[in-house]
């Protein structure tokens, strides 16, 4: 498959060639001693970031936020909320970023604000306002009742009514988060204003939240029934058509893109839980939409192992467009971590897969030590879509920084906005930063692989499967280099054989860590859970 589309992309633009990394920026590091991340501890943190060899960090939401939903129910737009500092803060850190060779994206909440917007204050202060179409308003039911049988994502109807003006108005996610109108181009402008606000900045990106809801159905449809509900049907599958992946959305996305054309290598990144048919899609016509449509069939597979993996990426490389750049996610601030999905040792496995395989990765804060969720006891639950029966606090809790209390995120005597989990004193920065056989060092290793053979980072990608059921191998090739990805997802040893890519080979890495040297591929056994990446030596 080429990338080459005429415009020089064959060389690898940034956002291309490089490592994403997804900063839940209350969880990352506590300067201010107050239990909760902000600007000054992703400062403080820069070198770190730098050391992992990652090129742009993802900023999860730091608008000012009433915190119904930790930053996604935005007050404001356009400036830095009070917890997590000050737009000085955010300067500062674009700053020391760009000085360090660090891209910074931010998240863009498209779909709805907070209550407490001006936009919304204004909108439900009468019928007659000239907001009032900013927003999504019905009338009751003719029982009195909510418009339609829709159901929230944090669980319930979706309708909230204003008891002033005597109508409902729409809200997908909590009660507190209102949705826009994105028919109403006066809605588009402003946002896109807001997107200019950052670019002048400096901003390198977004990723645009919850992109493929935006435009629901006009005559606000029942949906079928019964309305699906979390988990597979929120995440895989095209079953909420009152709201999910409405035509109309394609032309918002390209004119996202074009007020992102307007500014040098900027990139647009969306989240879009569909299926693969469907995701790509929002690549545009012509390539005119997203840079990077999130792929998400890493977090979403309820498998784990060669075949489904193979199957993963043929049906994913089959759906892209003739010049789309791929993608891979494989966790987030919405989902379990992948060492709680797939184990210690196939979560080494999982990163060696990730940062090799053809496309960006973006990758999640902590999965590079291999963190785990954390049991959250319901006493110290936060998360509002817990009342749906699916918490995703687990997956957010306080970055494992050191043997130090609260792992070194927070000082000794403040409280974690959400607990450390109790593997800290083994699974921290401190402790493997030491040891050359850590999850750590291994994600260290694999970056600094990537960046030194174009064959990851540009290079064609051939899955060469064959009849092996619990391998997975794929060849990265680029201008003579030549990469060799095995991954062994058995509980047994698995002799690999001859292949049809030559004999010789040098070990850069194995998911062990404790392999080094030249190798025969005929004679060449993988360890049950094992991966390794081989540099070919001949010309095969």
């Amino acid at each position: 498959m080429s990338f080459d589309d005429g415009s020089g992309m064959a060389e690898g633009l940034w956002w291309q060639t490089g490592v994403i990394y997804q900063i839940y920026p209350r969880s990352f590091s506590d300067a201010s001693g107050d239990g909760v991340g902000d600007l000054r501890g992703v400062i403080n943190r820069l070198d770190y970031i730098v050391g992992l060899g990652i090129d742009a960090i993802w900023l999860s939401p730091i608008y000012p936020s009433p915190m119904a939903d930790f930053g996604y129910d935005v007050s404001s737009y356009v400036d830095i909320d009070p917890v997590f500092g000050t737009l000085d803060d955010f300067d500062e850190l674009l700053s020391q970023a760009h000085q360090r060779g660090i891209r910074v994206i931010l998240d863009l909440v498209l779909n709805h604000t907070s209550d407490e917007h001006p936009w919304f204050i204004e909108s439900r202060s009468s019928r007659s306002s000239p907001k009032r179409d900013w927003y999504l308003w019905r009338d009751p039911a003719p029982d009195g009742g909510v418009p339609n049988n829709w159901t929230a994502f944090f669980g319930g109807s979706t309708w909230e009514l204003d008891e002033g003006t005597g109508q409902f108005y729409l809200h997908l996610c909590h009660r507190k988060q209102p949705d826009l109108n994105w028919r109403n181009p006066d809605v588009r402008a402003a946002i896109y204003d807001v997107m200019r606000f950052w670019f002048d900045r400096g901003v390198d990106g977004f990723r645009i939240d919850a992109l493929w809801i935006l435009i629901k159905d006009e005559d606000f449809t029942d949906n079928p029934e019964p309305p699906s509900q979390h988990g597979e049907g929120f995440i895989g599958g095209y079953m909420r058509p009152g709201f999910e992946d409405h035509s109309e959305v394609q032309d918002i996305v390209s004119e996202m893109r074009m007020v992102a054309d307007e500014y040098p290598e900027r990139v647009l990144m969306g989240e879009i839980y569909l299926p693969v048919e469907r995701l790509v899609r929002y690549y545009g016509e012509d390539l005119t939409g997203l840079h990077l449509p999130f792929n998400f069939g890493l977090v979403t597979t309820t498998e784990w192992g060669a075949r489904s993996a193979s199957r993963l990426v043929a049906t994913y490389e089959a759906a892209l467009p003739e010049g789309a750049w791929p993608n891979w996610v494989l966790g987030n601030h919405d989902q379990p971590r992948i060492a709680s999905r797939a184990g210690e040792a196939d979560s080494r496995m999982a990163q060696m897969l990730l940062l090799t395989l053809q496309g960006t990765p973006i990758c999640y804060f902590g999965d590079e030590l291999g963190m785990r969720d954390c049991v959250i006891p319901d006493e110290f639950t936060v998360d509002p879509q817990a009342a749906a029966g699916r918490s995703r606090d687990g997956a957010r809790t306080p970055m494992q920084w050191s043997l130090a209390p609260h792992a070194g995120f927070t000082t000794p005597h403040a409280v974690p906005w959400l607990p450390v989990d109790g593997s800290y004193p083994n699974i921290n920065v401190e402790v493997q930063d030491v040891d050359p056989r850590s999850h750590l060092s291994l994600f260290r290793r694999l970056i600094e692989l990537r960046r030194e053979h174009p064959a990851l980072h540009l290079g064609s990608q051939k899955v060469m499967n064959g009849d092996r059921e619990e391998l997975l191998v794929f060849l990265r090739e680029h201008n003579g280099d030549r990469v060799l990805v095995i991954l062994n997802f058995g509980s047994s040893v698995l002799a690999v054989d001859s292949m049809e890519v030559g004999e010789k080979a040098r070990v850069l890495c194995s998911t062990l860590m404790d392999r080094f040297g030249d190798v025969y591929i005929s004679s060449l056994e993988l360890r049950s859970h094992e991966g390794l990446l081989l540099a070919l030596t001949d010309a095969g």
